[in-house]
């Protein structure tokens, strides 16, 4: 166990943690609203990554006290249920160092922190739309599994069924480290249910995701560059949808970047979290000009950018569900659109680690 602990650096995380507690018990804690924030953020991550180790080790413990009973019993019905205990122990804990080990793979800048997903519906109409929502379904139900909270920013809806685009931001731990393998178009492959004749269709959607910061990290966005356009929010909100003009747009003129917000129930809380978003994609979009200039050097890794293919998932006239950056495959289409994703997720990572070159926010 101290060599896993060696490995995964588990002592050292320990320290980190002793020494943020330190801090926020100190009487002058909160007079600094956003660092207090900070040093609890950086607490609970890493906390969700020794907290998991730590139970391994009670779990293994646990585990040879139930061999150990089972061994030493006479009755062979007694020791057959202790066995069962023990089997189910550890299919318990091969789950659990499976999170460890992809926990023990993020290592970038803003892995710890929690991140703003958007997904965009691509040429199809109807088709497009029905698979984007589909797509942020299956990232709701993932999120659900990992205990993030999904929360809905904005929502686009499409004109017959479907969304044309959708933007929440996901809270937890190792959320933008996690999600980041998914950045990129997903492809669909299936019979249309739209389509009298019943004929294949291929539809794509993108997936963009940016790590929330905070104000540590200097982004000028000057007044000249930026337009505000205010709208009546749309879809489920509560009594302010459609009475007043809340929903915020930005758009960032340099970059072209557009962010919008609606979740709020005024104008100004909508315009805040914009501009935090904001600020975070302008930040997204430097570090990936820097990373395109850093694949001229290192070749094409298979580096995340919006418009690639990343993976496609084909319901008709087979069903699979396949990684084109490493190839994973997963023969259970339902599962995986039940937010059983983790598999492409620690492929990726593995993959990325071994063949990406450092960067601060990978």
């Amino acid at each position: 166990m101290r060599r896993c602990e060696a490995i995964f650096d588990v002592a050292n995380r320990r320290e980190k943690i002793a020494a943020l507690e330190e801090k926020s018990v100190a009487p002058d804690f909160w007079n600094d609203q956003n660092a207090a924030k900070a040093v609890i953020d950086e607490t609970n991550t890493l906390k969700a990554f020794v907290e998991p180790f730590d139970k391994l080790v009670a779990d293994l413990e646990e585990m040879e006290l139930f061999i150990e009973m089972g061994e030493g019993e006479e009755d062979e019905g007694t020791k057959a249920e202790v066995f069962a205990e023990a089997t189910a122990l550890i299919e318990s804990m091969r789950k659990q160092v499976e999170d460890v080990e992809m926990k023990s793979l993020l290592g970038g800048k803003f892995d710890g922190n929690s991140a703003y997903l958007s997904i965009n519906a691509g040429a199809g109409g109807t088709e497009s739309c029905d698979w984007a929502e589909m797509l942020a379904r299956m990232y709701r139900r993932y999120c659900e599994r990992q205990g993030f909270e999904f929360s809905v920013m904005s929502v686009q809806p499409g004109e017959e069924a479907g969304i044309k685009s959708i933007s929440a931001h996901v809270s937890g731990p190792f959320a933008y480290g996690l999600l980041k393998a998914e950045r990129g178009v997903h492809r669909l492959v299936r019979i249309s249910p739209f389509d009298s004749a019943s004929r294949r269709h291929t539809s794509f959607v993108a997936l963009d995701l940016i790590a929330e910061i905070d104000d540590s990290i200097d982004v000028k966005i000057e007044d000249k560059d930026l337009r505000v356009d205010t709208y009546r929010a749309s879809g489920a909100g509560g009594q302010h949808v459609n009475t007043t003009d809340s929903a915020v747009r930005l758009t960032h003129m340099p970059t072209g970047i557009v962010v919008t917000c609606q979740a709020e129930r005024s104008q100004h809380a909508n315009r805040d979290r914009a501009m935090k978003i904001l600020t975070a994609s302008i930040y997204e979009y430097e570090m990936d000009k820097k990373r395109k200039e850093s694949e001229k050097f290192y070749g094409d890794k298979g580096a995340i950018a919006w418009g690639s293919q990343i993976r496609s998932y084909v319901m008709q006239p087979y069903t699979m569900v396949k990684d084109h950056r490493t190839n994973t495959e997963s023969g259970n289409v339902m599962a995986v659109m039940d937010g059983d994703i983790n598999q492409f997720i620690q492929s990726y990572l593995k993959h990325s680690r071994t063949n990406e070159p450092s960067e601060g926010n990978s």
